[in-house]
């Protein structure tokens, strides 16, 4: 599945959940993570998302600028995920307190 695929998913559960993802682009910054996602009375979250299949010295820490990034969110305090492909994206629910939504989304996908 392309990136551009599961960034929809995500995008389409979390306004199911009343939240939005917005799309973060910051001319001057690249390596920003994809999406900066507000759930209903919760912190936002930034969430970088990655095709399930990558190399391995990709996946363990993606572009230089990306890991930059992610690292000034994280010193700023800011929580920032990094999931790979439709079973990440389901972590990421789950992590968020939205179990029903990551069952759902294992259930949809053969996970």
């Amino acid at each position: 599945m392309r990136e551009k695929d599961i960034e929809k998913i995500l995008v389409a559960e979390v306004r199911k959940l009343g939240g939005r993802a917005y799309k973060w682009v910051s001319p001057g910054n690249d390596g920003v993570p994809d999406r900066i996602v507000i759930f209903p009375g919760k912190t936002p979250v930034f969430v970088e998302l990655k095709k399930k299949y990558q190399s391995v010295v990709y996946k363990r820490r993606g572009s230089a600028l990306q890991a930059v990034q992610i690292r000034r969110l994280g010193e700023l305090g800011q929580k920032v995920y990094v999931t790979y492909g439709i079973d990440g994206i389901s972590q990421f629910f789950q992590d968020e307190g939205y179990e029903e939504t990551s069952k759902a989304l294992d259930c949809r996908y053969g996970l």
